[in-house]
């Protein structure tokens, strides 16, 4: 008797030991959805029929919690290597925002500072130097792109674009706008806010205080005002931009 009761109180840890590590990984990583369920209408137009770019933005705070959320949804788009290059300074006080005036092109200016967000995608060109963290199944590519800094830096931009994308995409997800923009000076941006060109003892290269980043564009974010939109432009037909071989 006393030993089934043993037995069960042991089964009992046991199963509460597998509960509270299956809750963990689910807090970790999600398991993948199989087969994945096609979004209804509402949730299609709201990331892309429907979707604007803002130019102006309606005078609502976007808080931090926010913007922590933001992030862990876009983290998870692919990127080559599992590299995740994109490094994103938000913006959001008046005084920071400031800075980034002197790099903008005249016309963009207004358009920025009415956005309670301005988001600086930029790419680290050292992101291979989280591989052993993001990507421990493949030691190699480390070395290869230490040994190929043109391929590096083609990687970290290419990727780096694509992870800004998931930046939008999960913004209008969350229900923010979002107004991307070229239109500036990256090295006026590099130098303002990722120290490009500051002499670092024991480092040859410019280089940030704590990643090389570079800029890659612009993403204002917020609310946007619908009453300082133009009409929206047309797009290309499938024909005009696909082909099927």
């Amino acid at each position: 008797m006393a030993a089934d009761q043993n037995s069960q109180a042991q089964n009992s840890q046991t199963q509460g030991s597998q509960a509270e590590n299956s809750e963990t990984n689910s807090e970790n990583q999600a398991a993948p959805l199989h087969p994945a369920v096609p979004l209804g209408d509402a949730a299609l137009d709201q990331l892309f029929r429907t979707a604007r770019s803002y130019s102006y933005f309606l005078p609502k705070p976007v808080d931090d919690a926010t913007l922590r959320r933001l992030y862990e949804l876009m983290k998870w788009g692919p990127t080559s290597v599992n590299g995740c290059p994109a490094r994103i300074l938000f913006l959001r006080t008046p005084e920071s925002k400031q800075r980034l005036v002197p790099a903008l092109a005249p016309t963009n200016v207004a358009k920025m500072l009415s956005a309670p967000i301005a988001a600086i995608v930029g790419f680290d060109i050292r992101f291979y130097d989280q591989l052993e963290k993001l990507a421990p199944q493949s030691p190699g590519y480390k070395t290869m792109f230490e040994k190929s800094p043109e391929l590096a830096d083609a990687t970290a931009r290419r990727n780096s674009s694509l992870q800004g994308a998931y930046l939008m995409l999960a913004a209008r997800a969350l229900g923010l706008d979002c107004g991307p923009m070229s239109g500036f000076d990256n090295a006026r941006v590099d130098a303002e806010f990722f120290g490009a060109g500051k002499e670092i003892t024991g480092c040859e290269q410019e280089f940030f205080p704590m990643t090389h980043v570079r800029s890659n564009f612009i993403c204002n974010l917020g609310y946007g005002d619908p009453s300082r939109l133009h009409p929206r432009s047309p797009r290309l037909e499938f024909e005009e931009a696909c082909a099927l071989l």
